[in-house]
């Protein structure tokens, strides 16, 4: 379960919740200076809240690295591209839609990304993934965060029943970026293709809780049921989970700092102009084998799902 934080680190760190039912401002100061115990704070403010804004940083790439690892061990990013070179840092991934001499400079574009976790289809997917920008649009460009807790929490007894022990199958052919991976077609039977199997209920390594884990809604398959029932159950659950209720936007500075917990939280992309510049720099910290949750569907709740 949660663990508590020393008293004398909340004096120096400011946890404000938005108005929804997940995220919160947390003010900490400089993020490559806070000691020990501040950082203790944080990371329970990021527990509690399954995703943290801190803005007004300004960090090199080995300085958000640094900070990224005091999370959790780093995953390597994905190339960006067909014949990325080597990187100077093979644990950041530059999100962006600038195109420089002919080359992207980053991953994802400009398009509308839609309800998601990060990397489901990995058979260990990550933890934490941490967003800081340094170029964002005008308009748009906003990124959207949901509540998994919550979203379990008021799934209906139909549908709790309905998944209970159950598993979906995430498809490995396409990306992050829903390209298709080399030596695929896209016509492969889904209940065949390879993928890792993740249970639908997760229970959190640190935090105790249930959550929904659904993945992404295209290429997914319910274990187990015939190919019509898997579409009208995963549609069920993602007409649920897509729930505006659930969800908490953020608006973009430069300067702001994202973390989010990929094992409670879903999130998503708005579109923006695909002449205006948007960088941002991202690292990903290496998760656990996915636990399912065994215990009472009815057990303790999440403070963001009371």
């Amino acid at each position: 379960m949660l663990t508590a934080v020393d008293d004398s680190a909340r004096t120096r760190v400011a946890v404000t919740p938005m108005k929804a039912p997940i995220g919160a401002l947390v003010e900490c100061g400089d993020v490559k200076t806070m000691d020990a115990r501040t950082f203790d704070a944080v990371h329970r403010a990021f527990l509690d809240n399954l995703v943290i804004l801190i803005r007004g940083q300004d960090l090199a790439v080995a300085e958000l690295l640094a900070f990224g690892r005091r999370f959790g061990e780093l995953s390597p990013a994905a190339p960006v591209h067909k014949g990325q070179k080597p990187r100077e840092y093979p644990e950041l991934a530059v999100i962006s839609n600038v195109v420089e001499n002919g080359v992207s400079i980053g991953g994802l574009g400009d398009g509308e990304a839609v309800w998601h976790t990060d990397s489901c289809f990995n058979d260990v997917p990550p933890s934490a993934s941490i967003l800081y920008s340094l170029e964002i649009p005008p308009v748009g460009g906003d990124t959207g965060f949901s509540n998994m807790y919550l979203a379990l929490e008021t799934l209906s007894a139909e549908l709790r029943k309905a998944i209970r022990g159950r598993t979906i199958k995430h498809d490995k052919r396409y990306t992050s970026g829903g390209q298709l991976r080399p030596g695929y077609t896209g016509e492969e039977d889904i209940r065949t293709t390879p993928g890792p199997r993740h249970p639908i209920v997760r229970r959190h390594p640190e935090t105790g809780y249930d959550a929904l884990y659904l993945g992404r809604r295209p290429h997914a398959y319910v274990d187990g049921l015939p190919l019509d029932e898997s579409e009208a159950l995963l549609d069920a659950l993602w007409g649920h989970a897509a729930d505006p209720a659930f969800a908490w936007h953020h608006q973009w500075k430069v300067g702001d700092i994202l973390v989010w917990d990929n094992r409670c939280a879903m999130h998503r992309r708005d579109a923006f102009d695909p002449a205006a510049r948007r960088i941002m720099n991202r690292t990903q910290c290496m998760g656990t084998p996915i636990a399912e949750a065994t215990g009472d569907p009815a057990g303790p709740r999440h403070p963001r799902a009371a």
